[in-house]
């Protein structure tokens, strides 16, 4: 019930591109299937596509039907015009330069598809969700639709070394580095990471979305294992606890070990609790209190306690939305 539509386009008459249709086979292949090698979307890629006819037809069986999840993916030349933007084909001409961003956003707006995603990336692509025409509410961000785009209405979008800066960026995103600590990578998490890599004098990202809530793009291995942030609620059953520790949690506090030990001395329970805390503060959910790291919390019974992004998933977990 997942389905992707990825077109890449470089066989432009006048002015060839060089790295679309990599970068429609490398989103092909990292979105068809999840990190584990779960499936993820049924792909359909379609490269140099010859005419606006063929693309805008695509478009509509993309989002004909409805399955859960549709993705459409561009990689190509992007035009504006006094009237709005285009995605454009081969047999672009005068005054038709190829399918109209107002009519992508017209037929995904009528799909009975649950979640619609658009990621274009080409020229003046943010045009997409703002049309020329005003009142024209079919051309507007309807429910349950994201975009996610190259560039801003009025930019350029870049190559280098044959393959789209966004695009590159994008795939970076999806294999890993827009990952949540569960492991889902969103739309959202998407556009934060790639703005979040391009600096103030490049091209700008844009996001534009309507939903109640976001849908997953992918999966990858969560950053430590999801029974241990489980368990968050156990160390902390209210998020203003502390958990309390002592020198029976540190496992080289040990008589086996030649070293300055204190009593009391560790032990294996407490040591199991000690690893998941540790795990929870490597990746922020979790500090030591009144010291600078966990050992020395431990050695000198102190306590550690949730960040505001701990209580973030403490709530989850509670809630048990995790």
């Amino acid at each position: 019930m997942r389905k992707a539509l990825v077109v890449g386009i470089n066989k432009y008459p006048k002015v060839p591109l060089s790295g679309c249709i990599n970068d429609a086979d490398k989103f092909s292949d990292i979105i068809e299937r999840n990190e584990d090698g779960s499936p993820n979307f049924d792909i359909r890629l379609e490269k140099d596509v010859e005419t606006k006819a063929k693309l805008k037809g695509l478009v509509s069986d993309l989002f004909s039907g409805d399955s859960d999840t549709a993705i459409f993916y561009f990689s190509g030349h992007g035009y504006l015009d006094n009237i709005g933007g285009y995605i454009v084909t081969p047999d672009y001409q005068p005054h038709d330069y190829g399918v109209s961003m107002d009519e992508i956003l017209t037929i995904a707006n009528k799909s009975k598809v649950k979640n619609k995603i658009i990621i274009l990336d080409c020229c003046y692509s943010g045009a997409l969700g703002t049309p020329e025409v005003i009142g024209d509410k079919a051309a507007h961000i309807g429910e349950g639709l994201s975009i996610l785009t190259a560039s801003k209405g009025n930019e350029v979008a870049m190559e280098k070394g044959g393959q789209g800066i966004f695009t590159n960026l994008l795939l970076d995103a999806l294999r890993g580095g827009a990952a949540d600590l569960r492991g889902y990578i969103t739309p959202g998490s998407v556009y934060a990471y790639i703005d979040q890599a391009l600096g103030p004098w490049d091209q700008r990202p844009v996001f534009k979305t309507n939903i109640t809530r976001f849908t997953s793009l992918r999966t990858v291995q969560p950053a430590i294992p999801i029974e241990t942030l489980r368990k968050i609620i156990n160390y902390f059953p209210t998020p203003k606890d502390e958990y309390k520790l002592d020198p029976s949690y540190e496992d080289t506090n040990t008589e086996i070990i030649e070293h300055k030990i204190i009593e009391p001395y560790a032990d294996a329970n407490n040591v199991k609790i000690f690893k998941d805390l540790q795990k929870l503060e490597s990746i922020g959910l979790v500090i030591p209190v009144d010291e600078d790291h966990m050992y020395f919390a431990a050695m000198q019974s102190k306590s550690c306690k949730l960040t505001a992004l701990g209580y973030h998933y403490w709530r989850l977990v509670k809630e048990k939305r995790i």
